[in-house]
């Protein structure tokens, strides 16, 4: 995987350093890691970094377009390598899981808005809310639970 980082990081011309190819495999290995996950599994791989030598990294790569960059209301930003796919993303509302979600029909239908207002574009961005089926399965244990403990009234 360095080797090929490195090359990949050359290609685009960013400059490789250990820190840089730790938060490319940092990324690759947790798609949608927040900026500070990235950061304490970098430390983990190479020791100390300081969270501006993650961030400065991290802005660098998506500048680049070698990671994307979202930001999902209410939530820090996320970071993952799958990129221009024009992929969309599922999130749960109770943990905050997200997962990808390929377009719904065609090739990228969401580039074809009703009106462009002029605009090229080139990427779009949804993202779909609800609950994972782990919360779900969670919430119907502790509904179900709670129900049992309920006292029936009297007769």
């Amino acid at each position: 995987m360095n080797d090929e980082a490195a090359d990949l990081l050359r290609r685009h011309g960013v400059q490789v350093t250990a820190q840089r190819l730790a938060v490319v495999a940092a990324v690759s290995d947790r798609p949608h890691a927040t900026a500070d996950e990235v950061a304490r599994a970098v430390r983990a791989e190479i020791g100390v970094i300081s969270r501006q030598a993650v961030y400065d990294a991290l802005a660098i790569l998506a500048d680049k377009g070698l990671i994307r960059r979202i930001q999902p209301a209410g939530s820090p930003a996320r970071y993952e390598d799958r990129t221009g796919d024009n992929h969309h993303h599922l999130i749960c509302r109770s943990c905050g899981r997200t997962v990808d979600i390929d377009c719904a029909v065609g090739a990228a239908p969401c580039l074809t808005p009703a009106d462009d207002a002029g605009y090229e574009i080139d990427e779009a961005e949804v993202i779909y809310w609800g609950r994972c089926p782990d919360c779900l399965t969670e919430a119907q244990v502790q509904k179900a639970t709670e129900e049992e403990h309920v006292p029936s009234p009297p007769t």
